[in-house]
């Protein structure tokens, strides 16, 4: 683990606090999720439910997973075999793949990628292979990911809607995907905890929907990006019983079991009205417009953003050669923090030009950070930022 030191996100809000800047680094919510979750979260923590939750997860919320898979995706899943409540969508990625991975295996990302699947595979002891989205379009490169694949190959970490880059995978990168998939025999960890939070009339659609997939795919989410309760660490995993199993065994000795008094709340969340789910990804929409505004207004081209919290920008046209120094000027310079995209890579140099904002924040907030990024128009006054 040597070379996993402290994240950019903790240098990058060190630095929005020294520098008092908008903070667009990090992905989370500056308001709290509904009113009612937390009501029910503090009944139970007042009725009792301050012991142990049972292995699994409680019986209420595995039901509730199980009920919305069926009612959003069609999926049939059986709460007692087919789910597990994890601590947070970060304990189940590193639970899956400590239960799929072994030393000298291979698992196969897509990058730029969640930055925690990198020390996941080193903590498993296997290794990672990766393959690059591009930007500006972002397209997925079917063949180099089929030429990724070796004899080692056991695991295809997928992730959509995708951190860091707001890309949707479309049914025709699934489609390939899960031809690759069968063809090599490997298992998918798919990675959807934006799954509600899709822009533009688009459609998450889960890989283990598609032919074959059901029976090698483990689907993660969490409550955490659905309902901008991000501290209450509570996630799922789901898919066929014995690779749940599989998770479930090496689960019990990370964290035993999750947090238990919010776990009703969360079911409740989850059977929430349609109107909630559309209505909050038309909220993060019309968000993502205002950021996607201002740094088109200085010249700076940006990724199609489809959904997620996230958008990314290309800053080669106002002289970044470096964004890991660039992001390190911008609180102090401009007063905007953002995220370098190489922490995100095993090949910085092919995005060296390009950060990630987050705008899941108030629109006062966003606001004044279009404000600030506007100073960043090419007319002379800011070179100290453009240049190293």
């Amino acid at each position: 683990m040597q070379e996993f030191g402290t994240t950019v996100f903790a240098e990058m809000t060190q630095r929005a606090l020294q520098f008092d800047a908008v903070n667009l680094g990090q992905g989370f919510p500056d308001t709290d999720g509904p009113a009612e979750l937390i009501e029910i979260a503090a009944h139970g923590l007042r009725s009792g439910l301050n012991q142990y939750a049972p292995a699994r997860g409680l019986p209420v919320l595995r039901q509730a997973v199980a009920d919305h898979q069926r009612r959003f995706y069609d999926i049939p899943l059986d709460p007692d075999t087919q789910v597990l409540v994890t601590v947070g969508a970060t304990e189940a990625i590193a639970a899956s793949i400590l239960a799929l991975a072994d030393t000298g295996d291979e698992v196969l990302v897509i990058e730029p990628y969640y930055d925690s699947y990198a020390a996941c595979i080193a903590l498993a002891g296997a290794q990672r292979r990766s393959v690059s989205l591009r930007f500006p379009d972002l397209a997925l490169d079917v063949d180099a990911l089929r030429a990724a694949v070796t004899d080692r190959t056991r695991v295809l970490l997928l992730n959509t809607p995708h951190n860091p880059t707001g890309k949707v995978f479309s049914r025709e990168e699934l489609d390939a995907v899960a031809a690759i998939a069968l063809e090599h025999d490997l298992v998918v960890i798919s990675d959807e905890v934006y799954e509600h939070l899709v822009f533009d009339g688009l459609r998450h659609i889960p890989i283990s929907t598609l032919p074959g997939m059901a029976e090698r795919t483990l689907t993660i989410s969490s409550v955490g990006k659905s309902f901008s309760l991000t501290g209450w660490k509570t996630g799922w995993v789901s898919g066929p019983a014995e690779l749940v199993g599989a998770v479930a065994s090496v689960k019990q000795f990370l964290t035993f079991v999750g947090v238990t008094h919010v776990q009703p709340a969360v079911a409740h969340g989850l059977g929430l009205p349609d109107e909630f789910f559309t209505g909050f990804a038309e909220q993060l929409q019309g968000k993502r417009d205002l950021l996607v505004a201002a740094l088109t207004d200085v010249g700076v081209p940006v990724s199609p953003c489809q959904g997620t919290y996230f958008v990314i920008a290309d800053f080669a046209g106002h002289g970044v050669t470096d964004a890991v120094e660039f992001c390190r000027r911008l609180p102090q310079d401009v007063g905007v923090v953002g995220v370098p995209v190489s922490a995100f890579c095993d090949h910085p140099e092919q995005v060296a030009s390009l950060v990630r904002f987050a705008f899941c924040k108030q629109d006062d907030v966003l606001k004044e950070a279009a404000r600030r990024l506007r100073s960043l128009r090419n007319d002379g006054n800011h070179s100290r930022v453009m240049t190293p």
